[in-house]
């Protein structure tokens, strides 16, 4: 009853919401509440612009903090292939993101960008004939009977319609709690998507965590005045994303199989339609990139946690460090996380991540340091 009240109150304050009692595992999950929002915004997706679309946004919190609405608001934005609500509120153990930051006293909300997750999917998306030739192999002859040419030639979304979304959801958290900043954590492409937002609109967002940010010093300014033909998006396989993980395992007992699998099943349950193509995958837009470059980066002075995965072959730490060296915040840090992959919130250390962007997101410090760099995580 209380939850429905809770969510009878916020779709009155202006979003479609529904409440849910958590699905955590954690000894104390009874003391938080999943809350389902749907953000409309006026699309900046080039194959949608100017329609309507909505965003799934998920929110964790005690709900003790929902009724009071003055704690502090924490926005996690996902990378490049996987949903945000996968991403950081994994249902096992103690590995949901999520939850640790409610529980430390947080009001955290994740959103699916518009292409992933329950949020809207471009139409050309639904098309295998818009994955490249190399892929859509792996869909003949069930899927599709031969290789076939694409009806949208381009990358399904930009890094523009990316910040226009995440304007949407920030002037939504906004309004909602009353409050005129958010913190922000980006993971991979999270990094260009949340830091280049923050960039541009530094009177918003309060400090950034960002996990191995997608970090191009020389990026162009704005976007290309043509767009070369690509793929409109791409697909991830169970086997690939098995793959992918193995090979940037550097330690004992990097990961959990059980975690690994609690991935893999809710990344499908986020994609009923790729689930049905092949053996099963997930899909995920092709985003053409630009802007959060060594000018970008140079100006913006919003406190910024940075971390590195000692074993990240995605994003290697050297480009970590090097947005480290550019960022002009006066306060900034970053942690070369050891044992750790590109997927260092599902690893053995993930505690270590989790209770660093806790502290950072409360007070500004990771060990009561505010600035340098620091290795946590080696020799456990």
């Amino acid at each position: 009853m209380r939850y429905a009240l809770i969510a009878s109150v916020l779709a009155a304050l202006g979003g479609c919401a529904s409440a849910t009692t958590t699905s955590s595992n954690s000894p104390d999950s009874d003391k938080l509440v999943t809350i389902e929002h749907y953000v409309r915004v006026r699309s900046a997706v080039p194959s949608m612009t100017g329609q309507s679309a909505l965003l799934y946004v998920r929110e964790r919190s005690e709900a003790r903090n929902i009724l009071r609405g003055t704690v502090p608001i924490v926005l996690f934005v996902h990378g490049a292939g996987t949903p945000a609500e996968v991403a950081f509120d994994v249902p096992a153990s103690d590995y949901s993101w999520m939850s640790f930051l409610a529980h430390a006293g947080f009001d955290v909300f994740s959103v699916d960008m518009t292409g992933y997750g329950r949020s809207t999917r471009p139409t050309v998306m639904n098309d295998p004939c818009n994955l490249s030739s190399d892929q859509q192999a792996a869909f003949m002859p069930t899927v599709i009977p031969a290789r076939c040419p694409p009806t949208y030639p381009h990358p399904a979304t930009t890094i523009a319609s990316d910040w226009n979304d995440l304007g949407a959801v920030v002037e939504y958290l906004r309004a909602l709690r009353h409050a005129d900043r958010v913190n922000m954590v980006g993971w991979s492409l999270g990094g260009p998507r949340a830091g280049g937002y923050a960039a541009q609109h530094p009177e918003q967002i309060q400090r950034l965590v960002l996990l191995a940010p997608a970090y191009n010093r020389t990026a162009p300014d704005g976007p290309p005045s043509a767009t070369s033909p690509a793929a409109a998006m791409n697909t991830q396989s169970q086997r690939e994303f098995t793959a992918n993980w193995d090979r940037q395992v550097g330690c004992a007992d990097q990961y959990d199989s059980v975690v690994r699998d609690a991935v893999w099943s809710t990344m499908l349950e986020s994609d009923p339609v790729g689930a049905t193509w092949g053996p099963g995958v997930r899909r995920a837009p092709q985003t053409q990139t630009w802007g959060w470059n060594l000018a970008m980066v140079s100006k913006t002075e919003t406190p910024a946690l940075l971390v590195a995965g000692e074993h990240d072959k995605q994003v290697a730490p050297a480009r970590v460090n090097e947005l480290y060296a550019d960022l002009g915040s006066p306060e900034k840090l970053l942690i070369d996380l050891g044992c750790s992959s590109h997927n260092a919130m599902w690893e053995k250390n993930h505690l270590i991540l989790f209770k660093a962007s806790a502290e950072w997101l409360s007070s500004g410090t990771v060990n009561g340091a505010k600035q340098g760099t620091m290795k946590l995580g080696y020799g456990n």
